[in-house]
């Protein structure tokens, strides 16, 4: 897969990303179906295909409960943590089997840090706000923002933006960010204008839910392709984060973006 620019930061991503919520995380999940934490060989499988199809792209986010310490963990095992691009959140936290937020300057500033421990890195690509939709259009007043830019200012951050969760979040955030985070699908089309907006503003956009939370494919009435092939539609659409445990799910998500991108 050839890979795509997040805006202008230089950061250079595949279409499909993988997301790793289902390694750190069973409670709180609106999944159609139970699943419980695959163990490390799994994991390293998984990130075994995801290389091999092309995917550099990883999600990941304190509210994911163990993902960053176990991708931290991996990768350095691995010896290839050079090879994937990180995308992680500040703002949420997942503890005792609920959120907790804070959006100030000194607390978006403390989640990177320890991100970036668990993460076992000096540097994450892409960090967002990961927005409870409501405090999203607060963010500058909060001090989250100017927390963004220092963050990318040291060099721990490459990349900033929010992942956002209603249009006027989107419309607010795209001015401020690199790379905004909306779900979109079939399902949920109504952020298609804050894509446009983002693109129109310079900012990347990564998909989430496109596939609406497993919901496609296995009788569900809306096939892989024609749910990729409606987002994807969309020229705004830098990478899709899709998360997965099953290997053949992600080779099939893999096929169907290709064919999508290239029927676009």
């Amino acid at each position: 897969m050839e890979l795509r620019e997040v805006g202008s930061s230089g950061v250079m991503v595949s279409p499909i990303g993988l997301g790793t919520v289902k390694i750190g995380r069973t409670m709180g999940l609106k999944y159609p179906q139970a699943f419980e934490l695959p163990d490390d060989d799994a994991v390293m499988r998984l990130l075994d295909i995801g290389s091999d199809l092309g995917i550099n792209l990883l999600d990941t986010a304190p509210a994911y409960g163990k993902s960053e310490a176990r991708l931290g963990e991996i990768l350095k095992q691995r010896g290839d943590r050079d090879a994937w691009v990180i995308s992680t959140k500040a703002g949420e936290r997942f503890e005792d089997g609920e959120s907790r937020f804070d959006f100030s300057a000194e607390g978006i500033i403390a989640s990177c840090e320890r991100s970036l421990v668990w993460l076992a890195t000096d540097r994450v690509d892409c960090l967002l706000l990961h927005s409870d939709g409501t405090a999203e259009t607060e963010f500058g007043k909060s001090g989250a923002f100017d927390a963004l830019d220092e963050l990318k200012a040291r060099g721990l951050v490459r990349a900033v933006g929010v992942s956002v969760k209603t249009a006027s979040g989107a419309l607010v955030a795209a001015g401020r960010s690199d790379v905004l985070m909306i779900e979109y699908s079939l399902a949920e089309p109504g952020m298609g204008g804050s894509i446009t907006r983002a693109c129109e503003r310079g900012a990347g956009v990564f998909v989430k839910k496109a596939l609406a939370s497993g919901r496609v494919g296995d009788g569900h009435g809306v096939s892989a392709d024609e749910a990729f092939g409606f987002v994807f539609a969309e020229p705004g659409v830098t990478s899709v984060v899709v998360g997965t445990l099953n290997p053949e799910h992600l080779r099939e998500n893999c096929r169907a973006a290709e064919r999508a991108i290239g029927g676009a």
